[in-house]
């Protein structure tokens, strides 16, 4: 049956910007909330005030996927959740409420699924191997391993599972590839997995028929060292893609654009561009095919890095815009005690958790020397043939002289030659090991997840004066036995061959246009799943986006950084909680009370008498998640998180080394103490923050949904929720309890959302945004702005440390001229306000101009 197309959309009010949403709601779809179910819940959004549905992956992925990134189709809608049909009747749906879609696009990588048949084109590479049509989709080293690509799916060495595998027919395989030939639907067998065979292979004896093949079946430890695939950070079950090929964009893309096309979506996110080869040049290609939609991208900025001015894109998905608002209500002075009471109480090293920079030094070399290994041997293997070919045509300029630390030959402002490097006393510091060893010690002084460098052209200043810093820190505190081997690799991966002394040509491409996706890899395993795990005096710094070793934003600060948004990415993407954050918004703003009241966690925490746990790192982090949880924390809750943080942190404990006896431990500690004896101390502790966790609540909902960009609810978030990384944060979205629409934080949003739906020349991307100050001797604690001339956003920050210094005192804001309506409480005022005027009802305040 084919679908009746979508209804145009309302009219937009006047002064909108049709193409750019005035904010989005984020469903997570999948088998327990399909299109079906998302539809039912549209007349509940749109009243509620949003203006698009954000979409989880909605193509074909790995059967019983709960998030959709694992995809394995890209010409299909994922059945599961009701196939085209169910999406395009969820797209009329939402149209006739006023509403439009945002797809979430997954460029970066496809499943290798189980069986693999179901990704077709991996499956044709598996058969036919370099031969194939689409060996070129997938990013493969091909010459690594003598023309197969390792799949690392094995229980055991492949001597010892070999009676485990046997050639069986399979009807759903043949089905899926009918141009199998005289395989006759024949594959190799391994428990639920299905391999393809090469033609002519499928009567030799069992040993000589896996040898026989494109692929080389292996135990599945030696992904870390052997895999000749480029993976999602270290996930080798999620294959890189090279969409930067245009057969491979158009195939991949070709239904989403249909999509855009047809009317049924409006807008794209696009999940880690920090992936792909040339991230700009792709989102060219995107603006290009889909005529500028509305496009935000998964970028996560450190503080004071700023999205690559030429992207052709609105913007980031917005941890940049949560790392403000939640270092807004973080006290400096207080995280600093926090810290000192953290290494106090817990004993643990610097490098394991007791000092951020050092705990993120130590996570690096460990992921860059362990779980990236085979991703360095690759970048060595092309950085040493492109220097061999260097050599063999002849010694080259050096245009741009490398760094030299004393001691070596040549000074920072001369090149230092082939020549000179021989001198050196020391062995060839190219041979491989030392190449290798050097990308290691480069890659983990990168302070941002990647660079952007494109072979060919010259890269950006802030490329390349990054890259020299994190050399020369390298080179100082190495010493000047790598100094030369660290020049020609940072020259290599500016994509400056010629100054490297290496022949310009794929090996040297390959370096510039690798080198920052395992640096993209590297930084997200080392901080957000080790780094995160290991440092906890305040849980709430550890989140995607933050840095705890900046923990706090002053106002000055936020203002600033709301200026620079609105003046160059207005229509970008801003959040407060994500299906990736770590803890959700409400449990962070709760926990960011104890920087303002660190002496109070502090008495707490020592003060209680409950079982012992397995050490001292586990109590104080599984204690204070409690308390973020509050009455909400349960052992079903609790003991999956406080299990995935051991093995994130991996130093007792890991996902690929567990120690049985040490986790069990873990789990018994969190059913008996934070959830046992010490319970009703845990909730009676997070009754006492209430009052300061939820002004802290307000105000970043509040602030989130009226600075500059468009903000992206989280399912569910407009109401107060708690919860932990994922799985926890990811079931599907419940209807919403009677009643619960009365309270502070839901009626607070539904305002502010319809404000902005209805006034988008106050809040779209051409708004101004001008910041107010209060006056008086509290006047840190109100961060207040005016959007657009016509509405005025008021927060009350740190509130338990302006209770503790006696009140607002006097302190008064000043209002712009007219009369100014509260759209919460309903009260008018003019003129200088005093704050305890203003903030009477709530310690939040939503104002207009009063016509």
């Amino acid at each position: 049956m084919t679908a009746s197309p979508a209804p145009s959309p309302a009219p937009a009010p006047p002064g909108a910007d049709p193409a750019v949403p005035a904010s989005t709601y984020r469903l997570q779809l999948q088998p327990g909330f399909t299109f079906a179910d998302a539809a039912a819940r549209v007349p509940y959004l749109a009243a509620l005030g949003v203006t698009h549905l954000h979409l989880s992956p909605v193509l074909e992925a790995v059967p019983g996927s709960t998030h959709g990134y694992d995809v394995v189709d890209h010409t299909r809608v994922r059945a599961e959740l009701g196939g085209e049909q169910g999406l395009r009747e969820l797209s009329a749906r939402a149209r006739a409420h006023g509403l439009g879609l945002v797809l979430d696009v997954v460029p970066n990588h496809m499943a290798v699924p189980a069986p693999e048949h179901l990704n077709g084109p991996l499956w044709e590479v598996l058969r036919d191997g370099p031969g194939s049509r689409y060996a070129d989709w997938f990013d493969i080293d091909w010459a690594a391993r003598g023309g197969r690509v390792l799949l690392p799916v094995l229980g055991e060495p492949l001597p010892d599972v070999l009676g485990a595998l046997a050639v069986v027919a399979d009807k759903r395989a043949e089905r899926s590839d009918p141009g199998s030939g005289a395989g006759g639907g024949r594959v190799l067998a391994y428990y639920e997995h299905r391999f393809p065979l090469r033609p002519g292979t499928e009567d030799l004896p069992l040993p000589e028929l896996v040898a026989a093949q494109h692929y080389e079946l292996a135990y599945w430890r030696t992904a870390r060292t052997d895999l000749n695939y480029r993976r999602f950070f270290t996930i080798s079950d999620l294959i890189a893609v090279r969409v930067e090929r245009p057969e491979v964009f158009e195939a991949t893309h070709a239904t989403v654009l249909r999509l855009l096309r047809d009317g049924v979506a409006d807008g794209l996110r696009i999940d880690h561009p920090d992936g792909l080869a040339d991230p700009a040049g792709y989102l060219r290609q995107l603006a290009a095919a889909s005529g500028g939609r509305w496009t935000v991208v998964e970028k996560i900025l450190q503080r004071g890095e700023e999205l690559p001015r030429g992207w052709a894109c609105a913007g980031t998905t917005g941890y940049d815009a949560l790392d403000r608002i939640d270092g807004l209500f973080t006290d400096p002075d207080g995280a600093a005690h926090l810290a000192d009471f953290f290494r106090e109480f817990t004993g643990v090293p610097d490098d394991e958790g007791g000092r951020w920079e050092a705990t993120v030094r130590r996570a690096a070399h460990r992921v860059v020397g362990r779980d990236l290994a085979a991703e360095v041997a690759r970048l060595a293997r092309s950085a040493d043939r492109a220097r061999r070919a260097g050599q063999s045509v002849s010694p080259a300029h050096q245009e741009n002289a490398p760094y030299a630390p004393s001691g070596v030959r040549g000074d920072a402002g001369a090149a230092v030659s082939p020549a000179s490097r021989e001198d050196t006393p020391y062995p060839s510091p190219y041979a491989p090991e030392v190449l290798a060893e050097a990308l290691r010690e480069l890659l983990v002084r990168v302070p941002v997840y990647r660079t952007y460098v494109r072979p060919g052209t010259e890269p950006a200043g802030t490329d390349v004066a990054l890259l020299t810093a994190a050399a020369r820190q390298a080179a100082e505190e190495v010493g000047p036995r790598l100094a030369p081997a660290l020049a020609l690799l940072r020259d290599l991966a500016l994509g400056r061959p010629a100054a490297a002394g290496c022949a310009p040509g794929p090996d040297a491409d390959d370096v510039a246009v690798r080198f920052p996706q395992v640096a993209s890899a590297l930084h997200a395993k080392s901080v957000e799943d080790a780094a995160f795990y290991r440092y906890g005096p305040l849980l709430p710094l550890c989140e995607v986006g933050r840095d705890p070793g900046a923990p706090a934003v002053s106002p000055a600060e936020f203002h600033a950084s709301c200026r620079q948004r609105q003046r160059t990415w207005p229509a970008t993407g801003t959040v407060l909680s994500t299906h990736d954050t770590k803890r959700s918004a409400d449990l962070r703003l709760r926990l960011a009370v104890l920087s303002e009241r660190p002496g109070a966690w502090r008495e707490w925490l020592t003060a209680g008498a409950g079982p012992a746990a397995p050490d001292r790192h586990t109590e104080y982090t599984l204690y204070q998640t409690a308390v973020g949880l509050g009455a909400s924390c349960t052992p079903e809750r609790l003991v999956p998180a406080a299990l995935k943080s051991v093995r994130e942190a991996g130093l007792r404990t890991t996902w690929t080394e567990q120690d049985a006896d040490y986790e069990a431990a873990v789990a018994d500690f969190a059913r008996q103490g934070p959830c046992g004896a010490r319970q009703p101390d845990v909730a009676a502790f997070a009754a006492d923050l209430a009052p300061y966790a939820e002004a802290n609540t307000l105000g970043a909902a509040l602030l989130h949904l009226t600075m500059p960009g468009v903000p992206d609810l989280y399912q569910g978030t407009e109401f107060p929720v708690f919860t932990l990384v994922d799985p926890d944060n990811r079931e599907p979205l419940a209807a919403p309890a009677p009643g619960a629409s009365e309270g502070a934080k839901p009626r607070l949003t539904a305002v502010a959302l319809r404000l902005r739906r209805d006034h988008p020349e106050w809040y779209g991307p051409h708004a101004a945004y001008a910041p107010l100050y209060a006056e008086g001797p509290a006047a840190e604690h109100c961060v207040a702005f005016l959007r657009g001339g016509g509405a005025l956003t008021v927060v009350t920050r740190l509130s338990a440390r302006l209770a503790e210094s006696g009140g607002w005192r006097g302190t008064a804001l000043p209002l712009p001229p007219g009369r100014w309506r509260d759209c919460l409480g309903g009260a008018v005022h003019e003129g200088a306000v005093p704050l305890t005027a203003l903030l009477a009802a709530a310690p939040a305040a939503l104002l207009t101009r009063d016509a």
